[in-house]
């Protein structure tokens, strides 16, 4: 048995649905799931898919905990997150180092990834005591308006395999300090990670003698998702994956007046105007290009870049990318890991011929590496002559557009006209070019930097898009709000009883 799945209460066959503290259930009639080392192709463990019945106990469970959970003070509900952010600190490597193994990403970024979710929950902590509703002055003499926010109840949570924890306490941190309780589905392609997690938030239940507020239902999207989805005590769900897939959600959710939180795609750009800082902008382009191996939501797959700069930008991604070292996540000189899937690969190898066949010319890359493994390639550059439909799809992979401008109005339009809008940024030691940007006028993105990458955002903003990006918030500023229902509140503390816009009814 790997050591590292030992450390983490992973045994070589898990069941893949919990209430809590010995809460884990086993149903016979689950279908075996195993997860894979996308590096070496080595099954890690095998996982007993939830069942409709164990779906069913998973939701009763979180349901009647939320029930209770409502009424626990939101400081003392910090608490409990408090001590998660604790735990997690406790097994920050051997998680992170989990997360590198079953995903594939960097060892660097696998303990990035656990340590945003800390961040998240001392995020979360300080929130709890600041779960704020407005006071207004009422038109009727001796009354008092207010607004408070009440929990909402059991918060669906289906995950993405590219961020396989980091999501999941974006989510649960901000509502369990709400009084929510969370069902979590993650990715297929990352079952271990949230068994991990889950084992994880036993034992900070435990401790505080509390069961089904953070559960788990391990099953494709056609028999746990869909229940999931349609499931009427569930008011929120909150998705993360594909725009397609997000439609499905968004129009399942919504026909039972459900409310949903959508992360969906992203095509992200920076443009690097004649202004800008060269060496800087081709560090935040590697990162946000290769980084994760193209395959996150935020990474860089197109570059805007003034033509007067266009040929010594291109050079210097040449060379950087020739240093890129490909391999093995887990050694601390990789670079960059393998894609999670070989279909990922397939998917990447036809988008570049289709760039190239829409006029595109390959300035770097363009290969599988099947030495190294089926899922490695080269990250890729195409220099392209126009945005056509291929650079304005979303490929989850390390392929980067190259397109020229003149006018910073022209880059401005090129960057928009993606369907897409998650995040952005623009490289300009121009102040007049900056705020263009980031006017109203500027990036359509729900994400817009100036003179960082678009990757690599930090907890204390509210994260998500625009567009078919699907207009949810996560994380930080006041995305909370979506984990509660806000009331409206009027007392009448005179003898009278005035109606208002001055209405008289009767005597």
């Amino acid at each position: 048995m790997n050591p590292l799945l030992k450390k983490l209460n992973i045994q070589e066959v898990n069941p893949g649905a919990c209430t809590g503290p010995d809460g884990w259930i086993t149903d016979p009639k689950g279908k075996e799931l195993i997860s894979y080392n996308p590096t070496t192709g080595e099954a890690l463990a095998k996982v007993i898919q939830a069942t409709p019945d164990s779906y069913e106990t998973v939701a009763a469970a979180a349901h009647a905990a939320f029930l209770k959970w409502r009424e626990v003070p939101a400081p003392k509900r910090g608490q409990v997150v408090r001590d998660l952010g604790d735990a997690l600190r406790e097994l920050k490597e051997p998680l992170g180092d989990l997360v590198t193994v079953e995903m594939g990403k960097i060892r660097a970024e696998g303990h990035g990834e656990v340590q945003e979710m800390i961040d998240i929950c001392d995020f979360a902590v300080g929130q709890s005591r600041m779960l704020y509703g407005l006071t207004m002055h009422s038109e009727r003499p001796r009354h008092r308006m207010y607004e408070q926010w009440h929990p909402l109840g059991v918060v669906g949570l289906v995950t993405a395999f590219n961020f396989p924890v980091a999501v999941w306490s974006w989510n649960a941190a901000l509502a369990a300090v709400c009084g929510d309780t969370v069902l979590w589905k993650p990715s297929s392609y990352t079952p271990l990670t949230a068994i991990a997690v889950t084992h994880i938030t036993n034992r900070v239940l435990a401790d505080h003698g509390l069961t089904g507020i953070f559960t788990l239902a391990i099953g494709s999207g056609r028999d746990v998702g869909e229940l999931l989805l349609n499931d009427r005590r569930i008011p929120l769900v909150s998705f993360t994956g594909s725009t397609q897939v997000g439609v499905h959600v968004s129009e399942t959710v919504a026909r039972r007046f459900g409310r949903t939180i959508l992360e969906l795609g992203g095509n992200n750009a920076i443009i690097v105007s004649d202004k800008a800082d060269l060496a800087m902008a081709t560090r935040a382009i590697l990162f946000g290009a290769v980084g994760t191996a193209g395959q996150r939501c935020t990474s860089t797959r197109r570059i805007i870049m003034h033509k007067s700069i266009a040929a010594d930008l291109t050079e210097r991604l040449k060379n950087a990318y020739a240093q890129v070292r490909i391999g093995d996540p887990l050694d601390p000189k990789t670079l960059m890991g393998p894609l999670v899937v070989n279909t990922s690969v397939e998917e990447m190898m036809e988008a570049i011929r289709q760039a190239v066949a829409d006029g595109g010319e390959i300035i770097y890359g363009g290969h599988m590496l099947p030495e190294l493994g089926p899922n490695f390639v080269e990250p890729t550059i195409i220099k392209m002559p126009a945005q056509t439909e291929i650079v304005k799809t979303e490929t989850f992979a390390p392929i980067l557009y190259l397109l020229e401008y003149e006018t910073l109005e022209e880059a401005i339009q090129i960057h928009n006209d993606v369907p897409q809008g998650l995040s952005s940024a623009m490289f300009t030691d121009s102040l007049r070019e900056a705020e263009a940007f980031l006017s109203v006028s500027g990036s359509d993105c729900g994400i817009a930097n100036i003179n960082i990458g678009t990757s690599g955002a930090e907890i204390g903003g509210a994260f998500g898009g625009e567009k078919e990006t699907g207009g949810g918030r996560e994380s930080g500023s006041d995305a909370w709000k979506a984990y509660m229902r806000r009331q409206t509140n009027t007392i009448n503390w005179s003898k009278e009883l005035p109606l208002a816009q001055g209405i008289k009814f009767g005597d």
